[in-house]
């Protein structure tokens, strides 16, 4: 079934300057994530890297490439939180990406110049269709893409502290809207459609609004099915990791 929503003669804020496309979500609350259960008796607490694709690589190769259009982003995102829960530093060697694991190592190498920089992934976006990566600022400087604003670039991931294609915790997120209305509306419906998942409303530091669908479990399946699914009238849905 397709989930429309309505057309509220608003205009789209999806895209604005490439200095600021990020909405900053609110970080996960302890409250929101799921417990982890103890391990059995004699196993390790700590995460399993037996995934190659969790493991540094030790042959220089990269484990995951990905090729496409990076922006940058700096205030008003300054100084607040990033998805990761660290406070955003836009003067640091971070980018924001949607689906690789936060904390992952990426090589971003600019196609036009072949400059190129290595950022860790602390955030969530960019929050705009078509666009793969959000710089902050420095790195953007070093990666030739502050002064053009949006450039074409190649991403390699040099390390991932868990797996690309298994596992995680997934969401989809909904928006821009321009008016805390049509989110609004959208949540509500998105609530009575899909019943077991938590539908969250928020604003970003631009003025924009978006919708965030957790399914059940955090489940990527369930996730990508409501991403599917959704058509809005305004913005873009997205599927995003939360982990």
């Amino acid at each position: 079934m397709v989930v429309f929503v309505s057309a509220f003669l608003l205009t789209s804020c999806g895209h604005k300057q490439a200095r600021v496309n990020t909405p900053a979500a609110p970080p996960i609350s302890e409250a929101e994530s799921q417990p982890t259960p103890p391990p059995p008796p004699g196993k390790s607490t700590q995460p399993e890297k037996s995934d190659a694709e969790s493991r540094p690589s030790s042959s220089g190769k990269a484990l995951f490439v990905e090729t496409g259009l990076a922006s940058w982003y700096g205030p008003p995102y300054h100084n607040r939180r990033s998805s990761n829960g660290e406070i955003y530093d836009m003067n640091s060697l971070t980018a924001a990406h949607r689906t690789l694991p936060l904390d992952s190592m990426v090589r971003v190498t600019n196609l036009k110049t072949g400059h190129s920089v290595v950022v860790r992934i602390t955030d969530r976006g960019p929050f705009i269709h078509g666009r793969i990566l959000d710089l902050s600022k420095a790195a953007a400087k070093k990666a030739d893409v502050y002064l053009a604003g949006v450039a074409m670039v190649r991403i390699e991931v040099l390390s991932a502290p868990a797996s690309l294609s298994h596992g995680g915790r997934w969401a989809v997120q909904v928006g821009a809207f321009g008016k805390e209305h049509a989110a609004d509306s959208l949540a509500d419906h998105l609530s009575r459609r899909y019943q077991t998942a938590k539908v969250l409303c928020f604003s970003s530091p631009i003025g924009d609004w978006w919708v965030r669908v957790r399914v059940e479990h955090d489940d990527r399946h369930q996730a990508e099915e409501v991403a599917r699914d959704t058509r809005t009238s305004e913005g873009d849905v997205f599927l995003v990791r939360l982990d």
